[in-house]
């Protein structure tokens, strides 16, 4: 944690009453995280999805649910909220749920729309910063459901 970090975390611990939390990580999303935080504080965005693959890549576990308390960061690193992720489960692409788009928060909420939002986000990601080609449509999709605790 940096600074800022270990500031807000203070603050949480001082303004909750929850009993020994434990710290997981800090991080942001993807792509947009700004815009992405603000849908989070506003309530509108309770869940998340990764690709199963980069877990892989980069030697990480998998989230698990309702163990770790997450700081959640804006584009510019600055902590704006503590996160419980509260499910966890893994499914192909292509079979992510309107359920869990509609969760996203992102767009029109349709399945849809965070089918192509994701699948370009994807293909970006894979071909600029790994540079490898993945089959996007047929890839393990890890998707997080969450619970904002302290903003």
């Amino acid at each position: 944690m940096n600074e800022k970090e270990v500031v807000f975390w203070k603050r949480f611990l001082k303004d909750t009453e929850i009993k020994t939390p434990v710290f997981g990580e800090s991080w942001a999303f993807g792509g947009s995280p700004d815009e992405l935080a603000h849908l989070v504080l506003q309530g509108k965005k309770t869940a998340t999805a990764s690709a199963k693959i980069e877990y892989e890549w980069c030697n990480e576990a998998l989230p698990k649910a309702n163990e770790y308390y997450d700081i959640l960061l804006d584009g510019n690193g600055n902590p704006v909220a503590i996160l419980m992720t509260t499910k966890v489960y893994v499914t192909p692409f292509n079979q992510v749920s309107s359920e869990h788009a509609h969760k996203e928060g992102e767009g029109d909420l349709s399945l849809a729309y965070w089918r192509d939002a994701h699948y370009k986000f994807w293909k970006d990601l894979f071909q600029n910063h790994y540079h490898k080609q993945v089959d996007i449509e047929n890839m393990d999709v890890v998707c997080e459901e969450f619970k904002v605790v302290y903003q």
